[in-house]
C-alpha cells in the first residue's frame, strides 16, 4: 500500500497548507478515514448515456467504490465511495447571465478533481462560480462521510460530516459537521458545527445554529470519535441492504415500475413500494415500504422508510423520512432527518418547505400545518412553533425578523420565491413534468444509462490504486 499511503498523506498535506491561517490540523480527522488495505477490494464504475458522454481521465488516483456520470477529470486524488454527477454540466456555446452580462462557455465544462479526498461525497451540478463557467474545480480539499458539494468549487477546504455547501465557492475554509452553506462566496471562514446560513446579498440572509449539546447527539466530529451520532448509526445500521446491490452483477427488475421512472441500479428497494409516473429514484438512496407519487424524486443518499409522499415531493441530497406523511409538492432539503414513529407519525401538510439540515424527531404524533417554513431541530409542538413560520408570512418580512434561535434579515418575499423557483427547476430538471413526449428529465433519460466498471491493481506497491485511464465520447 506504499503509492496509497503517500498519495493520501500528501493530499493532507496540502489541504493543511492551505488552513494554516485558520490553524486547523485536519490530521486527527484522517486518521484511520479510509480503510487502505481495504481498497483493492472495491471497483469504480462510470455511467454512460446518449444525453451525458464520459470524458474521463484518473492520474494516479485511487477512486475505489466511487461512482462517475458525465465529464470528469481526477488526478492525484482518492475518491472512496463517492457520486461524481456531471449531468447538469454547462455546455459549449451555451449562455449565462450574470447581474447585467451575459457569458459565453467556448467548450463544454468539466468537474476537475485535484489533490483532494473525498469519502462518501456527493459532488453534484455545474459550477456556480462564473469566474470558472468551464471548471467545477475541487482542489486541495478533504471532504468526510455524507457531506455535499453542490455547484460549489472548493479550493483547500475541509468538509465535516454532513456537512453542505451549495452553490458557493470556497476556499480555505472549513465546514462544520451538519453545517449548510449557501452564501455565493467564502473565503477563510471556519463555519461552526451545525450552522445554516443562506445569504443572497442584497435580498436576504437567513441564519440559524443549532446548540451544540443538543447537535451532539445526532452528528459529532472530534478526534477520539471520527464522527459519531444517531445519524452515523441509522446509515451504519443499514449499509448491509447495499451490500446485495453492489455485489451482485445482475438484479430481478422490478416490472411495477411505470415506464417514465427511473429506479438506479444502485439504489435500495425494499418489498411493498409504490413509484408513481415520473419518479425518479437516485443512485444510493433506499426506499422500504413507501409510496412516491407522480413527480416525486428521492435523491442520492436518500432514505424513505415506511412513509407516503404525495406528486411532486422533492427528497433533496441525503435527506432521511422515516414514518411521515408528505402532502403534495413538499421540498425536504438536503441531509434533514425526518423521523415519525409508528405509533406516533409525522404529517406535513402540501407545499411545506423544509430547510436543509432540519432535524424533526418526535416520539408523539405531529401534524405541520400546510405551506409552513420549517428549520431547526423540531421535537414536539413547542419546538414547532418557535421553529416555523407561514410561508405566506415569511413574504410579508421587509427589514428584519428573529424567532428562536433563526435571525432573518432582508426581503422574505424574495426569499420564498429563490426557494419555489429552486424546487420548481428541480423537478422540471428530473422529469417530473414529462407528458407526450415533452419536458424529459433525469428521470426518462436515466432509463438509457449503461454502467461500466473499473477495478484496482490487486498486486504490488501500486495495489488499492487505479491505473492511469483515458476514457473520451
Amino acid at each position: 500500500m506504499n503509492e496509497l499511503e503517500k498519495l493520501f498523506n500528501r493530499i493532507v498535506q496540502r489541504v493543511n497548507i492551505n488552513l494554516r491561517e485558520l490553524n486547523f490540523d485536519v490530521n486527527p480527522f484522517a486518521i484511520e478515514l479510509i480503510p487502505l488495505d481495504q481498497m483493492s477490494k472495491f471497483y469504480a464504475f462510470y455511467g454512460i448515456t446518449p444525453d451525458h458522454p464520459p470524458e474521463l481521465h484518473f492520474e494516479h488516483s485511487a477512486i475505489a467504490g466511487s461512482y462517475f456520470l458525465g465529464k470528469s477529470r481526477v488526478r492525484n486524488s482518492l475518491l472512496y465511495k463517492s457520486d461524481i454527477r456531471g449531468d447538469e454540466l454547462k455546455h459549449k456555446d451555451q449562455t449565462i447571465s450574470f447581474k447585467n452580462l451575459t457569458l459565453t462557455l467556448t467548450k463544454d465544462e468539466i468537474i476537475d478533481i485535484e489533490d483532494s479526498a473525498l469519502i462518501k461525497t456527493l459532488v453534484h451540478n455545474c459550477s456556480h462560480d462564473p469566474e470558472t463557467l468551464e471548471k467545477f474545480f475541487i482542489k486541495n480539499t478533504l471532504a468526510m462521510d455524507y457531506s455535499n458539494i453542490h455547484g460549489s468549487p472548493s479550493d483547500g477546504c475541509f468538509l465535516a460530516p454532513y456537512a453542505t455547501v451549495d452553490l458557493t465557492t470556497m476556499r480555505d475554509c472549513v465546514i462544520g459537521a451538519y453545517s449548510y452553506i449557501q452564501a455565493g462566496e467564502i473565503s477563510h471562514l471556519n463555519v461552526d458545527p451545525g450552522t445554516i446560513w443562506v445569504n443572497s446579498p442584497g435580498n436576504f440572509n437567513f441564519f440559524y445554529k443549532y446548540p451544540l449539546t443538543l447537535l451532539d447527539r445526532y452528528v459529532s466530529l472530534s478526534p477520539d470519535k471520527v464522527p459519531w451520532g444517531i445519524l452515523i448509526d441509522f446509515i451504519e445500521e443499514r449499509k448491509v441492504e447495499f451490500l446485495r446491490v453492489f455485489d451482485v452483477v445482475n438484479l430481478e427488475a422490478i416490472e411495477s415500475i411505470p415506464k417514465t421512472s427511473s429506479l438506479d441500479r444502485y439504489a435500495v428497494v425494499l418489498p411493498n413500494i409504490k413509484i408513481a409516473d415520473n419518479v425518479l429514484v437516485s443512485q444510493r438512496a433506499y426506499i422500504e415500504n413507501s409510496t412516491l407519487g407522480q413527480g416525486a424524486n428521492a435523491q442520492e443518499n436518500c432514505f424513505i422508510i415506511n412513509s407516503h409522499l404525495e406528486a411532486y415531493n422533492v427528497t433533496a441530497h441525503g435527506a432521511k423520512i422515516i414514518e411521515a406523511e408528505l402532502g403534495s409538492g413538499t421540498f425536504v432539503g438536503f441531509n434533514s432527518f425526518l423521523c415519525g414513529k409508528k405509533e406516533g407519525r409525522l404529517k406535513i401538510g402540501a407545499g411545506c418547505v423544509i430547510m436543509p439540515h432540519t432535524i424533526i424527531d418526535i416520539e408523539q404524533a405531529l401534524e405541520i400545518p400546510a405551506n409552513q417554513l420549517v428549520w431547526g431541530l423540531v421535537r414536539d409542538k413547542e419546538d414547532l412553533a418557535k421553529n416555523s413560520i407561514a410561508l405566506e408570512k415569511m413574504s410579508g418580512i421587509e427589514s428584519s425578523f428573529s424567532q428562536g434561535e433563526m435571525h432573518f434579515e432582508g426581503n422574505g418575499a424574495l426569499f420564498v420565491k429563490a426557494f419555489k423557483e429552486r424546487i420548481h427547476h428541480i423537478l422540471e430538471a428530473n422529469g417530473a413534468f414529462f407528458a407526450d413526449g415533452k419536458n424529459a428529465g433525469h428521470a426518462q433519460k436515466n432509463q438509457k444509462l449503461s454502467l461500466n466498471t473499473i477495478k484496482p491493481f490487486q498486486f504490488g506497491p501500486m495495489e488499492g490504486m487505479y491505473p492511469n485511464i483515458r476514457i473520451l465520447p
